[in-house]
């Protein structure tokens, strides 16, 4: 099996993952948003960009001369719809620029113009010497290459340089899935001048057939990626709502002693009511260094008065307290409809991982078998 024939494989399966993608999404989801629309979207036109190469590969075209010409840029709605995609992640205003309308237009125009190009061939020129298509589609794929990478800058600028725009969605998601989608991004780009590059001044193709391959598998993955996301971020923003209406938040517990010989207790006590009363627990980056400083005390200090009243190092101590914010929603039925993983972020966890580690560690279960027994007995 030679190299073609496998990237041709894999360009076809992309395809049937790309449209069953879609019908999962638009069939299956309880609830649809504008965010979800343009994911799809994305998918969908990687999936028909693709289905239509693998087809001229494969030689399924038709005979006439029209359908044989017709290439449908496909391709040039992938940035776009990921564009549009993003601001609505993110939820900055609105009125940021779009380039939605401005694909369809340019798109339609493009099917316009190359029609009355095939058709002024097929009419006009002798033989119907099919040069002048070529050097259309080589205008149309600068042009395209040009705006394509105008967005993507666009994109990443909105990204990197503007989260002035969406601080409250940090709030919920770091993006550092979207920003290294945003790296490797970068290096498919280049591949792409390169491919165009290689095709115009020598004539080699190959370089399509590694631009078509990479760009798929890395916008396949951003779309589940976004999708699975967008449905943390969301339940997150409800969960939170949920909890601080309920106020589902864990007690203080301390049992304060009022010996006076016993200052070092009643020191952690304080900072023990202080980070549970100030929900500092809940904070996904919280280090004892800051918390010392808004203790003021050192970090030392805070270290000893952890170690020796918590029994454990003040890792473990911070972990035990999102633990039992975790064990407080998971015992409330209320809660049942939310993701095991944002339950997790929402106590304060960074990741997937850490909760589940951490959750072991101090119950001797796992998050899904604590849920499972309190279910039982309530």
């Amino acid at each position: 099996m030679d190299i073609d024939t496998i990237v041709n494989f894999l360009l076809i399966a992309g395809v049937i993952q790309g449209f069953i993608f879609n019908l999962v999404t638009l069939l299956f989801r309880k609830r649809f948003s504008i965010v979800v629309l343009y994911l799809n979207l994305v998918v969908l036109f990687i999936s028909l960009n693709n289905l239509q190469a693998w087809l001229i590969e494969q030689g399924y075209i038709s005979e006439l001369f029209y359908i044989q010409n017709m290439l449908v840029p496909w391709y040039f709605f992938i940035l776009p719809m990921f564009y549009a995609f993003i601001i609505h992640f993110l939820e900055v205003d609105k009125t940021i620029i779009g380039f939605v309308k401005f694909a369809i237009v340019v798109f339609l125009v493009e099917i316009v113009v190359r029609s009355a190009v095939i058709a002024h061939v097929y009419y006009n020129v002798p033989g119907s010497d099919t040069t002048l298509i070529g050097q259309y589609t080589m205008i149309e794929d600068i042009f395209n290459l040009a705006l394509s990478i105008v967005i993507f800058y666009k994109a990443i600028e909105l990204v990197f340089k503007r989260e002035n725009m969406y601080k409250n969605m940090l709030s919920y998601d770091d993006l550092k899935w979207l920003k290294l989608f945003f790296k490797v991004g970068g290096v498919v780009m280049l591949s792409w001048v390169f491919a165009k590059v290689a095709d115009f001044m020598f004539g080699i193709k190959w370089g399509y057939s590694i631009l078509r391959l990479s760009s798929s598998v890395l916008l396949y993955w951003i779309g589940y990626q976004g999708l699975y996301r967008y449905k943390i971020v969301q339940d997150r923003i409800q969960l939170r709502k949920r909890i601080a209406k309920n106020n589902k938040f864990i007690g203080i517990a301390v049992h304060t002693t009022t010996d006076a010989n016993n200052k070092h207790k009643i020191e952690f006590d304080r900072v023990h009511e202080f980070v549970v009363s100030q929900q500092k627990y809940l904070e996904p980056d919280l280090q004892m260094n800051t918390l010392a400083m808004e203790l003021g005390i050192s970090s030392s200090h805070l270290s000893k008065l952890v170690n020796n009243y918590s029994g454990f190092n003040f890792s473990d101590y911070i972990n035990s307290l999102r633990v039992a914010q975790a064990k407080k929603l998971l015992a409330d039925e209320t809660f049942d409809n939310y993701t095991m993983v944002a339950i997790g972020l929402e106590c304060g966890f960074n990741s997937r991982s850490t909760f589940y580690t951490s959750f072991k560690k101090f119950t001797s279960k796992t998050p899904t078998e604590y849920l499972n027994g309190v279910q039982g007995i309530r």
